[in-house]
């Protein structure tokens, strides 16, 4: 049965997905029989705590990690903050125990990065907690390894690098890059007399987790690692951070200490309950849907790619065909708003995103979109915007073709109107 109405054909999977239906029913059981907060110490309330660390092993599990290794929080942004806000907090402590001369702190991030990372990166460098170094990418998306290489240095200690971007689906070489930072650091404390961490090696892995490897934590090579229930087709309202053994953060806020003290606050079972469900279940179907949805993908790649014949329009496929998630697929069309397309789109039923692409003043203009074409198109081919389709687990081959009628019929319509 289609989640959506036949009148309907959602695209928009990389902004939220629906919750699936065995995660719904556990979730629902859950909310109605176990309601004791897990921090008391009668019988209700122990059963809620076990239900909440099996939970817990369960995730841990699924990327072969340790169950204390697992910190919930209320979702993927937060867990983007935790990881970047906690680390220099920690760092400040460090330097604050040890009486050091303080160095202020360096961040190396990309200039393609979710907001979630980079408004925490901006806040800290307006505030003079960090200085920051915003990383490259070519016109496919993907980092600059060398630039990275010579960004490193003595007071680096974070390195955030997403695992695959939100807009354009570029997927970045992680385990390239985690071999980089280790090479940096055993060089690093050859020549101290102790032991330094840093730099940390930080992902936001939200939209890789339906779709790319994340069996094995350890050989991706990463630190911490963020991702999002409602992006694998769990509720909202929670997020996963990993946060490798040894790896010290300081919290956002305190209070009861919940979460090993790095989010207190009283644990929502249902969502912990309902986030692990949603990771089994996905991983557990992972390779064919990823084998199934890149099929649709490059059928919709050259698909929509074609609306640019023997037409007005020209149409750009935004990032590269390779080290793309297989549910993605970033358009351009030439002299046509992307915001006009999705509202027309949505008018008959179809749901995709969209970014507007040179407007400096505007809020919603695309900083990814800019990054991978260096300078904004000028002249009689700028193009408008970016239109974002994200496919899913209901999404079929005959949803592209009826894509592509629709936006065929709107382009011809206005271009009478050019």
């Amino acid at each position: 049965m289609r989640i959506f109405s036949k009148k309907n054909i959602y695209l928009d999977y990389a902004g939220a997905t629906p919750i699936n239906k065995k995660v719904a029913q556990k979730m629902a059981f859950c909310e109605k029989r176990f309601f004791a907060n897990p921090s008391a110490i009668y019988k209700d309330g122990v059963k809620v705590r076990e239900i909440i660390e099996k939970s817990r092993e369960k995730i841990a599990k699924e990327i072969n990690a340790h169950s204390d290794e697992i910190i919930f929080t209320g979702s993927g942004t937060e867990s983007d903050a935790l990881a970047i806000i906690g680390v220099i907090k920690n760092y400040e402590l460090i330097i604050k125990n040890e009486k050091t001369e303080y160095v202020i702190p360096h961040i190396i991030t990309t200039k393609i990065e979710h907001p979630a990372v980079l408004e925490n990166c901006k806040v800290l460098e307006e505030n003079k907690k960090a200085e920051v170094t915003y990383l490259s990418v070519d016109e496919n998306g993907i980092v600059n390894l060398e630039e990275l290489r010579d960004s490193l240095k003595e007071n680096t200690i974070l390195v955030s690098v997403m695992y695959a971007n939100n807009e354009i689906g570029t997927i970045e070489p992680i385990e390239e890059i985690a071999k980089i930072i280790r090479h940096f650091r055993k060089t690093k404390n050859s020549r101290e007399e102790k032991e330094n961490h840093f730099p940390i090696f930080h992902t936001d892995a939200s939209q890789a987790m339906n779709y790319l490897y994340t069996e094995n934590i350890e050989k991706l090579g990463v630190d911490l690692m963020t991702f999002n229930s409602s992006k694998i087709y769990g509720p909202k309202g929670i997020g996963v951070l990993y946060k490798k053994r040894g790896v010290n953060l300081v919290p956002l806020y305190r209070g009861g200490g919940q979460e090993f003290g790095f989010r207190s606050g009283t644990e929502n079972i249902a969502l912990i309950v309902g986030v692990s469900e949603a990771l089994r279940i996905t991983d557990k179907m992972k390779k064919k849907e990823s084998e199934r949805l890149t099929k649709i993908r490059d059928y919709g790649i050259t698909k929509l790619l074609s609306l640019g014949d023997n037409s007005n329009y020209k149409v750009i496929l935004n990032g590269g065909k390779q080290n793309r998630l297989p549910n993605n697929i970033n358009i351009s069309i030439s002299k046509i708003s992307s915001e006009l397309l999705v509202v027309e789109l949505g008018a008959r039923g179809i749901f995709v995103s969209e970014k507007s692409a040179c407007k400096s003043d505007d809020e919603n203009s695309s900083y990814v979109i800019k990054a991978i074409r260096k300078i904004c198109p000028r002249g009689e081919d700028k193009m408008e915007g970016s239109l974002r389709i994200s496919l899913g687990r209901d999404t079929k081959m005959g949803d592209i073709d009826t894509l592509y009628r629709k936006l065929k019929y709107i382009l011809e319509k206005y271009s009478k109107w050019k």
